[in-house]
């Protein structure tokens, strides 16, 4: 019993499949690892934005771990969005409660262009609570700034802010560099390890609007590999290489802001 790897999201449901918990159901297949998942919250929305929004009960959610737990061998786990305080400090009562394995936190808290998401008070609990249960943390450029409370302008200044956030109490960090800008050509993202190593992932620039779910799917596809038992140094670099070929072979769904295509790695073991 158990013995094919399982992986668990705790995110929202996205209507138009591109974000979300879709996304990471997708990533988790793509993957070849069982999926599962605790509802956290529903989004209507299409390619044009989001419409509207409910968040499940607390009780609800409660019950979605304790069956999971009492049923199912997660071997690792992912958040997604998380829209508030209660909602933080239920999900993580529930970590602490039962063994679901590595966390990854995608910490949903400013867009990529540096809108921000969650009220003060949400991520405050975010930061003093969820971060310390990570053994990793994937923000963004933006979600870096404002966690580590600095600018950042440079190499250095990246892996200072990479070090804050693991001062924080996540094991692993990994800081999505910039981007925003069809001005430039590369993407180059910052991993710094328990131990102390550290090292930079380049990648192409891909200039499209068919990005949705990009972080979701990042965040997804390492804890897939982290369930499958491969280390986070490789689950990273596998889950990096998914994403760009994900982003580089386009597919057209919807009118404006896309999915990314997650096809386009059929060869995963």
């Amino acid at each position: 019993m158990n013995q094919y790897p399982q992986a668990l999201t705790i995110a929202g449901s996205d209507s138009d499949g591109s974000a979300g918990m879709q996304a990471d159901l997708l990533t988790f297949h793509a993957f070849k690892v069982h999926g599962t998942s605790v509802i956290t919250a529903c989004v209507a929305g299409n390619s044009y934005g989001i419409h509207d929004s409910v968040t499940m009960p607390l009780s609800f959610i409660n019950q979605e771990f304790k069956d999971l737990a009492d049923d199912y061998q997660v071997r690792a786990a992912k958040t997604g969005m998380l829209g508030n305080s209660d909602l933080i400090n239920t999900v993580v009562d529930n970590y602490q409660k039962y063994d679901f394995g590595p966390l990854v936190v995608d910490p949903v808290i400013i867009t990529k262009h540096g809108d921000m998401l969650l009220e003060q008070d949400a991520f405050d609990t975010l930061k003093a609570k969820l971060i310390p249960l990570a053994t990793l943390i994937t923000p963004n450029f933006y979600e870096t700034q404002k966690l580590a409370e600095m600018e950042i302008n440079n190499d250095d200044d990246m892996l200072t802010a990479a070090n804050k956030l693991k001062a924080m109490g996540a094991k692993n960090v990994m800081v999505k560099g910039r981007h925003d800008s069809d001005d430039q050509d590369e993407v180059r993202d910052l991993v710094l390890l328990a131990d102390g190593e550290h090292f930079w992932l380049t990648g192409q620039y891909f200039g499209t609007d068919r990005k949705n779910g990009t972080g979701d799917t990042l965040s997804a596809g390492i804890t897939a590999e982290l369930a499958k038992g491969t280390s986070i140094k490789e689950s990273i670099k596998l889950a990096k290489d998914y994403v760009d070929r994900a982003i580089q072979n386009e597919i057209l769904v919807g009118h404006k802001y896309g999915p990314i295509n997650h096809w386009a790695s059929e060869e995963i073991k």
